[in-house]
Formats: structure tokens, C-alpha cells, sequence
């Protein structure tokens, strides 16, 4: 079981930079009754892209830098994330990817959220008298993490309860006061940053979901514009998903054979897919807001690179697409 690298421990300053610059950046922070600390990046915080850009890094558990530059492809949304890992399986999949189901409570008193970031690489759970990941993906990369302090990054809009971060809690074998909670709402600056941010993470996700072998991709950039915020859930999370869809490009440096990086770059691209051709947000609604009937496969990058690094060919794949990013970010 590989432990070479801890994202808590290298994701860690990072959160600490956060505390210590609240005010800079916007943030609000507060400690829960059971002394977790929670960082509010756009709920009753105003938040800001920079906050968005810091989270970024952190979901990418300290292995990434998330950049921000003007002078990309599109000429009315210059604005650019810019996302590097060298090590970028265990940075996207390992942490950044949004695999930890939490909920707490039923009905309408029911708090769901997918949890992101570095607490994931710690979370336990007992199966069969057997203590396990709590996500079966850890199993494949054979991967879990130590560390006396975690993370944990929310995509929501409101607090969670206290119950639910007690479940992170245990799951960590922290105590909740190790345990620190980031919540970035979908329709903040903040919670636009991380989420396209995550531009190099949808495509290991889909590599992994195509079976390509994970231990063969080295490195990794990708870059994608940053959509402008809306207030309505559905539009909001349309525009991010619409930056990587229509917007994202990514290049992966891979090792094994010329067929299998030309397939792999054949297979990425988010035009791929059944559900492509339409923004996000139409799509969604199409399936009556069911995210689970939409293709998994669309969720990747517009245009990918892939460079077999024992012949140093390349292969591409995809393209741009302007016109649905135009449509998507309601450009006037």
C-alpha cells in the first residue's frame, strides 16, 4: 500500500493560509459546537476567486497549483484557470474527485453533499468485521493517507449539520476539532474557481472509467475559462460544467504504447458522448433534473492531448466549441 505522499500533510498550509487570511479573502469562519473549524467561502461570506483558486489547490491535495491568466482562446471569456499535478493520479482521483457521499436526516430536514478534497484519503469504514475505505476506489489505487489534521470541501449552499461533520469525524478517527470543513456554494465566485479548477480531474476520472491503466499517466495540465456566476442553482452549476465541457483542454502525458495513448485520446473528449450538443443546464433539465440518468461519459474535457512519453508522439482529439459556451455563459 503506497503512503509516498500525504495529501493532508501537503494540503494542510494551504487551509491554514485560509484562516490566517480570512479577511483578505473574504472568508467567514467559524467553529461548530463540537469544535470542527468551518471556512464559509460564499454562503454568508462573500467569498472571491482567489479563496476559489486556494481551494482548488487544496481539493488537489497540496500535489497541484491552480493559476489564474488572461489571454485564452476565447475572446470574450479571456479569463483562464490553469491546473498542473505531477502527480496527478493521486492528486485528482486520490483527493480533488468528489467521491464521498455524506448525507445526514431525511426528507425535507435532509442535508446531503459530496465530499471533495484530502479527508477522503483518511475516511474508514468497518465492513464485515473488516476496517476498509470508505470509497472502493481507494481499493484500485491502492492508496490511503495518515495524518493528525484533514480537510473537507462541500459544494453546497448552506452549514451542515453538526452530526454530519461528526461522521467525518469518525470516518477520519479525528477528533472534530482536527477537522476542518470548506463550503463553496455553486453559485459563488469561490465555488465557480474550484469547481473548473477540476478541468485535469474529469478526464483521470473518465482514463479510469475507459479502463486505460491509471499507473501509466505521469503528468498533467489542463486549462478551461472561468465562467461568470449566476445566482440559479441549475444555470450556475450549467456554466461550470459548460468551461470544461465546451471550454477545457487538457494534455496527459502517458506511458505504454502508441495505440493505447492514440486510443485514449480518442475517447476523452466530451463530444464523445450522446448527451453532448446541448449546455449543461438544458440537459439537466431535460432529464427532470436526474443527474444520474446523464451519460457519465460527457463529463470530460472539449479537446485533449495525449503524449506517449516512450515515443514521444502525440495525439488530439476534440475541439472547442465556442458557440455553446456562448450560449451556456449568456453572453450579450
Amino acid at each position: 500500500m503506497s503512503q509516498a505522499v500525504s495529501v493532508n500533510a501537503h494540503a494542510l498550509p494551504i487551509v491554514k493560509h485560509l484562516v490566517a487570511n480570512a479577511d483578505k479573502l473574504r472568508l467567514k469562519i467559524t467553529r461548530a459546537s463540537n469544535g470542527a473549524t468551518i471556512i464559509d467561502a460564499g454562503i454568508q461570506a462573500l467569498g472571491s476567486l482567489e479563496a476559489g483558486r486556494l481551494i482548488g489547490e487544496i481539493c488537489m491535495g497540496g500535489l497541484g497549483t491552480v493559476t489564474l491568466t488572461h489571454g485564452g482562446p476565447f475572446s470574450r471569456w479571456p479569463l483562464m484557470v490553469n491546473v498542473h499535478s505531477t502527480n496527478p493520479v493521486i492528486s485528482c482521483l486520490g483527493s480533488q474527485y468528489a467521491g464521498w457521499s455524506l448525507s445526514h436526516g431525511e426528507r425535507k430536514g435532509a442535508f446531503y453533499a459530496l465530499g471533495s478534497g484530502p479527508a477522503r484519503a483518511l475516511a474508514t469504514k468497518v465492513k464485515d468485521g473488516k476496517e476498509e475505505p470508505v470509497e472502493e476506489l481507494y481499493k484500485e489505487l491502492g492508496y490511503r493517507d495518515q495524518c493528525g489534521e484533514t480537510a473537507i470541501v462541500m459544494e453546497v449552499d448552506k452549514i451542515p449539520p453538526v452530526e454530519l461533520i461528526d461522521k467525518v469525524a469518525r470516518a477520519t478517527q479525528l477528533d472534530a476539532s482536527a477537522v476542518t470543513v470548506i463550503l463553496t456554494p455553486t453559485s459563488s465566485l469561490a465555488g465557480g474557481m474550484q469547481v473548473v479548477a477540476r478541468v485535469l480531474e474529469v478526464s483521470l476520472h473518465k482514463a479510469h472509467s475507459l479502463h486505460f491503466p491509471l499507473e501509466h499517466i505521469i503528468d498533467g495540465t489542463g486549462y478551461a475559462p472561468v465562467p461568470p456566476p449566476h445566482p440559479n442553482f441549475v444555470e450556475a452549476m450549467g456554466r461550470t460544467n459548460d468551461a470544461i465541457l465546451f471550454g477545457g483542454t487538457v494534455h496527459l502525458f502517458v506511458k505504454g504504447s502508441d495505440d493505447a495513448a492514440e486510443t485514449l485520446a480518442t475517447k476523452l473528449p466530451s463530444s464523445m458522448s450522446s448527451d453532448y450538443g446541448k449546455p449543461f443546464a438544458q440537459v439537466f433539465k431535460d432529464y427532470k433534473y436526474d443527474f444520474f440518468k446523464i451519460d457519465a461519459m460527457l463529463f470530460s474535457p472539449a479537446r485533449v492531448i495525449v503524449t506517449a512519453v516512450d515515443s514521444g508522439r502525440s495525439f488530439h482529439a476534440g475541439q472547442l466549441d465556442e458557440e455553446l459556451l456562448e450560449r451556456s455563459f449568456g453572453g450579450e
